[in-house]
């Protein structure tokens, strides 16, 4: 008769030891919002974080598209984080969250009563909390229809932000105070409950990518009868590059200096584009640990 092999306890504190190195250090589990269990997120945090030496963590945001591949751009984004002393956050806004299977409210970062800018915050607060990093400020890329949620938070949300990189919206919010939201920023106040502040939008570092061969227009152009239709819905452009070279002219003209990317035989393929983004990341990174903190 075999005896039994006695396994040792584990004290509770290297329990949880354990625990945080297999779930939350490196490529996280999927954790849901505490703020809203509706919505989750998953990270990467280098293992290195908190050793000796090591500098402070910067937080990277990517948002997924209609396609909600928001691991995949986690693990396209795990070496960058790595080698750069980064955390990433990828959330996730789930389709017809209210029930009604829309895929494209998170976009337009407001659906009925769920603001998605308040959404994302309060994640990047939990992880920050988590951490114990300061994410007061953070670096955002969104692709296609995170593309749309990145270029509506940078106007809305500028001084939260160390660069904001925009990938190749399907639709797009110029800052023109003639048009009414969301093609132009008329009412953009009384939606938000706070004015754009062009000032803290014309500091921060502005990236905008696409394809060159992005050219399909059968899920982008707007009809009378669609949910998001209005006046001016496609007068920035009949293909995606045209419309974010529309975007970057507005920015400019509102003072915006804007670092621009269209990329020789590439179709609507975000994680094509990465590679870019991170470039421009790791420069404005560059720009911002080089800049002495506030006393």
């Amino acid at each position: 008769m075999n005896a039994l092999i006695e396994v040792p306890e584990i004290p509770p504190i290297q329990a949880e030891q354990r625990a945080r190195a297999i779930y939350d250090l490196g490529h996280s589990t999927i954790y849901s919002s505490r703020s809203d269990a509706r919505f989750s997120y998953c990270t990467y945090v280098p293992e290195h974080i908190g050793q000796a030496g090591a500098r402070p963590m910067q937080l990277v945001v990517v948002v997924h598209g209609t396609g909600r591949a928001f691991v995949n751009y986690r693990e396209a984004f795990s070496g960058f984080a790595k080698w750069n002393d980064c955390i990433v956050l990828c959330p996730l806004f789930p389709a017809g969250v209210r029930g009604d299977g829309n895929r494209d409210g998170f976009k337009h970062l407001i659906e009925a009563d769920i603001r998605y800018d308040q959404i994302l915050l309060d994640m990047v607060a939990e992880v920050g909390e988590k951490f114990d990093c300061d994410f007061s400020r953070f670096a955002l890329f969104g692709y296609s229809g995170g593309g749309q949620f990145v270029n509506r938070f940078a106007m809305l949300h500028p001084e939260r932000l160390w660069a904001a990189s925009i990938g190749a919206p399907g639709s797009v919010t110029l800052i023109d105070p003639e048009q009414g939201w969301w093609v132009g920023t008329k009412d953009f106040e009384t939606r938000f409950g706070k004015p754009m502040d062009l000032a803290a939008l014309r500091r921060l570092p502005v990236h905008m990518v696409a394809g060159k061969a992005d050219i399909e227009t059968w899920e982008i152009t707007h009809r009378e009868d669609g949910k998001f239709y209005m006046p001016g819905a496609n007068d920035a452009g009949r293909t995606r590059p045209e419309r974010l070279e529309t975007l970057r002219r507005s920015f400019e003209a509102a003072g915006v200096k804007v670092a621009f990317d269209l990329l020789d035989n590439v179709p609507h393929n975000g994680l094509a584009c990465v590679g870019h983004v991170q470039d421009f990341f790791a420069k404005a990174l560059h720009d911002l640990r080089a800049t002495p903190s506030p006393a």
